[in-house]
Order: C-alpha cells, then structure tokens, then sequence
C-alpha cells in the first residue's frame, strides 16, 4: 500500500534534472506500484521532455526497481522511499530504507534457488552502489536512456 505518493516532477532551473519520487509502506504490494511507477514516470519523460528511453532501458528500470524494492519488503523494516531520475542520459533509481546491514553479492550456485536480485541489478547497471545511512541504507543504480542495439525507442512505433 502506498503510504505517500508524490509524483511531481522536479526540475531545476536549468530545466534538468527530471525526477519523481513515492514513499511506500513496505509491504510486498509495494513491488508491483513501484515498478508501475518507474514506468510511468520514464513514459512521462519520453512523452513531456522528448528524451529516447529505449525499450530495454524501459525494461530494465523497472527490472531494476522491482528487484530493489523486492529486497527493502523482504530484508528491511518499514516503509522505502524510491527516487527517480534523469541527469546525463541516465536513469538513477535509488531506493531508501530502515535496514542497516548492507546486502553482498552470493557467490555464483546455479542450484541455489533465489537470492540473485543484487547480482542481476550489477549486470544490467552502469553503476550500483549501496551506502549505510544514519538511519538504514541507500541503494543506487544507474542505467542508461537509450542503449536499445535496435535503436528502438521504447513506446513509439516507426
């Protein structure tokens, strides 16, 4: 359930960075809302300030969101607050949480089963980071707008 929702763009006076942010209980309906959002708010970046999100870049913030937001309902407390935005031809989806242990990546076991969120996150990402806060983490990854091989922009059609 959404706690808060604030879907306002923000944009600086130089008329960038573009970003939105929602604040969610926790739990794990959150996933689906968070990804719906990142969707829409990269639909709304395409559609308002004419920037090319390629279809894989569509795919892969919310791939990327699902699996953060995933780790805050399974492993942190509380409620998480989901950034989103756009600077330098990258999305960077950063996701806060009340948790303080930092998560690590598992070592490669093709019959372990789950558990390969943050590895998956890592490989799709220009880059990921996570910090401690004073109170829990910071998780943030950053991918790129239009790196489709195709070249296909992700919602419109030729």
């Amino acid at each position: 359930m959404v706690d808060a929702h604030d879907e306002a763009d923000r944009v600086s006076a130089g008329g960038h960075p573009m970003a939105a942010s929602a604040v969610y209980e926790g739990d794990s309906s959150c996933i689906g809302l968070a990804r719906d959002f990142a969707r829409d708010f990269l639909t709304r970046i395409q559609a308002v300030h004419g920037l090319p999100v390629s279809e894989r870049a569509m795919g892969m913030v919310q791939l990327v969101v699902s699996e953060l937001v995933t780790n805050v309902c399974k492993y942190a407390p509380g409620p998480c607050l989901l950034d989103l935005e756009v600077s330098g031809g990258l999305v960077v989806v950063t996701v806060w949480d009340s948790a303080p242990e930092l998560p690590f990546p598992r070592a490669a076991d093709a019959s372990r089963i789950g558990q390969h969120g943050m590895e998956i996150v890592m490989a799709v990402c220009q880059s990921f980071t996570i910090e401690r806060q004073p109170v829990g983490k910071r998780t943030r990854a950053a991918i790129a707008l239009a790196d489709d091989p195709g070249g296909h922009i992700a919602g419109r059609t030729a």
